[in-house]
């Protein structure tokens, strides 16, 4: 209630002192909604950010409005649309202009080029995504601003796991961790305990992993964040997947769905039904003539369809696989 009303009262007075002025506040109203997963309200806020850019001709402005547009409406799922805002924050983004920013909104806008990287990986383009990636980390590494390596680091453990590069995702998760323990960034620490574990699952410690992504995902909430727990489920069925436990997978996967449901986070979506599908076939006491077969091809069909209607290539060929 009280940033519903900040966001009230910020709105009020852009008719008071103007829009411009008030951009840094606008920006920080955003960034709450995004993480709380509120992405209509987070939406709405990155188009009036944009609006203001434009209005006032302002480069520095420009770059901070396409990153957050970006970031929002790739977490809906509009991918296409998110990969041109992302592109014009890279063309913007001058990294010895643009790291001051990172005092004012405590964050290098920097970012947009991480959930650029991911961007590509979706719409079918992994080589690219991975330059982009390492491209990105070597810059972040280079401007030692500890909160937004901190994220790149989350990012590119984030983008190897969507390769299921193992052992990349291993390091930059740990980087991640070591980072936020010394610095106190628990928002990033649970991103990173969450990707570590998924990495013991893939290394054959499952149930040690299960126990880290779970307390990773408690964690995450804890600090108040909601934005890409859809995603942090997912890892997490997949995990009792592999142990032997498909009811608890399709347990995670209900609760995801019903986020993606609640928020509009369709990022990840097709992946979810694949996922569901996939655990449907392990459910024990199934043969290829029950029912169960046919559930798990219209999961398969689901994700194909939802992942080619937002160009989603490589969750599309995922699916394809599966079935």
């Amino acid at each position: 209630p009280e940033v519903a009303a900040t966001y009230t009262r910020a709105l009020a007075l852009c008719a008071q002192v103007g829009d411009e002025s008030l951009f840094p506040t606008l920006l920080g109203l955003w960034n709450y909604y995004e993480l709380r997963a509120e992405y209509s309200t987070a939406c709405e806020l990155g188009e009036r950010l944009l609006s203001i850019a434009q209005t006032a001709q302002d480069q520095d402005l420009l770059v901070d409005a396409h990153a957050a547009l970006g970031e929002t409406l790739f977490f809906q799922g509009d991918l296409r649309n998110a990969r041109d805002h992302q592109e014009q924050a890279r063309a913007l983004y001058i990294p010895d202009r643009h790291r001051t920013h990172a005092i004012t909104y405590g964050m290098d806008p920097g970012y947009a080029l991480s959930f650029s990287a991911w961007s590509l990986w979706y719409l079918g383009f992994p080589d690219q995504a991975s330059m982009r990636s390492r491209d990105t980390l070597a810059l972040d590494k280079k401007i030692s601003h500890p909160i937004s390596l901190a994220f790149t680091l989350s990012a590119t453990s984030i983008l190897a796991q969507f390769r299921h590069d193992v052992q990349l995702a291993e390091e930059c998760a740990d980087a991640a961790i070591k980072i936020s323990l010394d610095r106190g960034f628990p928002f990033y620490l649970a991103w990173g305990n969450i990707l570590q574990g998924w990495v013991r699952t893939e290394q054959g410690n499952i149930e040690e992993g299960i126990v880290q992504i779970t307390q990773g995902i408690a964690n995450y909430q804890a600090a108040g964040a909601e934005f890409g727990y859809s995603y942090f489920l997912a890892l997490l069925a997949t995990a009792h997947g592999l142990a032997g436990q498909p009811q608890a997978g399709l347990d995670a996967i209900v609760e995801a769905l019903a986020m993606v449901n609640r928020t509009g986070e369709h990022f990840y979506e097709a992946e979810l039904y694949r996922l569901e599908g996939t655990l449907i076939l392990q459910c024990p006491g199934e043969t290829k003539l029950d029912s169960s077969v046919q559930e798990a091809q219209a999961c398969f069909h689901k994700a194909i369809s939802i992942a080619r209607q937002r160009g989603a290539k490589s969750l599309e060929l995922r699916a394809t696989v599966s079935l």
